[in-house]
């Protein structure tokens, strides 16, 4: 073997014995308490018949944008796309790029410049953690949710400040006090950036409402959680919009979206403002799972409203045990392992959906409550 070679067999080998290998797996059939379509778009008939309908009104016969959105690939139907969601989130404008995490790439790589810093909480997104890398702004965490740790490093901050939050957590579910943290923020003359990628759906357009809106720099929505298709949108200023097209890597330098991705976006969208009904039903799902599950102990849950439910077991062999019970059982349960989360905070991560019926979320329950029982 190379060199290169033996490094990667070496490295591979270490997540092997440290039980922390991924791999690929297949689609099952098992019940989906795994993905983050919370309300059923990825597999609605009626948002497919939408997209389907949509594409032939528009006249647009494509099946790839040809270029960057620089050179061949922009188009009026998707600047029209960017200025009707920036309104419905009650934004001056978005832009529109190829995913959440390109867009956290783009965001957060460009904006902050040496000399400035980026503050985010503790457990931030990847996403947002690998753009600040290839930024040269200084940067720090503050405990999650914490006002007091952040104030501290707020305190400390030089330049030009941006503090980055979740306004739903994607690996706890729960959520931080946006309005004491906008406050601060504004205190010190920071910029407060919030990832509403999970928040979307189950909360309407998200947990950023009025009168904050106006008050927030900027929001990231992704487009493959509860809205079922792909993408993201960075909203903000018109300023921000034009200094992003000038100077975000990840958006300047990519093949633009097909069209057929940018109609599956605004039937979604449209879609989601019919969609009482499965969001109420989310919700009593949530509310159902909460009151059956036995919660405190070694075992306990992470205090959540949203989809996202997770019991933190301590140890990814714990963690991978329950997640094969509950598998065994034909439930779609995963483990979240370290390092993808601290180690001693390894867990089952359970999403919740307005389809999940009242026998599926009786029978996960009874499968958490027997493991917990046999502790």
């Amino acid at each position: 073997m190379t060199p290169s070679e033996l490094y990667i067999k070496k490295r591979l080998e270490e997540r092997r014995l440290a039980g922390t290998y991924r791999t690929l797996k297949p689609v099952n059939d098992l019940v989906d308490f795994c993905s983050n379509d919370y309300l059923g778009f990825a597999c609605s008939v009626v948002l497919k018949n939408n997209i389907d309908n949509e594409i032939k009104s528009s006249g647009i016969i494509s099946n790839g944008s040809t270029g960057s959105r620089l050179l061949t690939g922009n188009s009026n139907y998707v600047e029209s796309l960017e200025q009707y969601i920036a309104g419905l989130h009650n934004s001056e404008a978005g832009l529109i790029f190829n995913s959440g995490y390109d867009a956290n790439l783009g965001l957060f790589s460009s904006l902050p410049q040496r000399g400035d810093t980026i503050i985010t909480d503790e457990l931030i997104h990847a996403s947002i953690i690998d753009g600040a890398r290839l930024g040269y702004a200084n940067r720090c965490t503050f405990k999650h949710n914490d006002l007091q740790s952040l104030e501290d490093k707020l305190k400390q901050a030089k330049g030009n400040c941006y503090v980055a939050i979740e306004s739903v957590y994607s690996m706890d579910g729960d959520s931080p006090p946006i309005k004491e943290i906008l406050a601060l923020t504004e205190k010190y003359d920071a910029r407060l950036i919030v990832d509403e990628a999970h928040a979307v759906g189950l909360f309407g357009f998200g947990l950023i409402v009025e009168p904050d809106q106006k008050r927030v720099f900027a929001r990231i929505v992704t487009f493959g959680k509860a809205l079922g298709c792909h993408g993201a949108i960075v909203l903000g200023s018109n300023l921000l919009k034009e200094y992003l097209v000038n100077f975000a890597r990840s958006f300047i330098y990519t093949t633009a979206a097909a069209h057929h991705q940018n109609a599956s976006i605004k039937m979604a969208y449209q879609l989601l403002q019919q969609s009482q009904h499965e969001i109420e039903a989310l919700r009593n799902n949530i509310i159902s799972f909460q009151q059956k599950v036995n919660n405190g102990g070694a075992c306990s849950l992470i205090s959540s409203d949203s989809a996202i439910q997770c019991m933190v077991l301590g140890s990814n062999e714990k963690a991978k045990a329950y997640a094969a019970h509950l598998q065994n059982a034909g439930l779609d349960v995963r483990p979240i392992l370290s390092p993808t989360v601290a180690a001693g905070t390894e867990r089952i991560r359970i999403c919740l959906h307005s389809f999940n019926t009242g026998e599926e979320i009786t029978l996960l329950t009874n499968g958490i409550n027997k493991l917990i029982n046999a502790e």
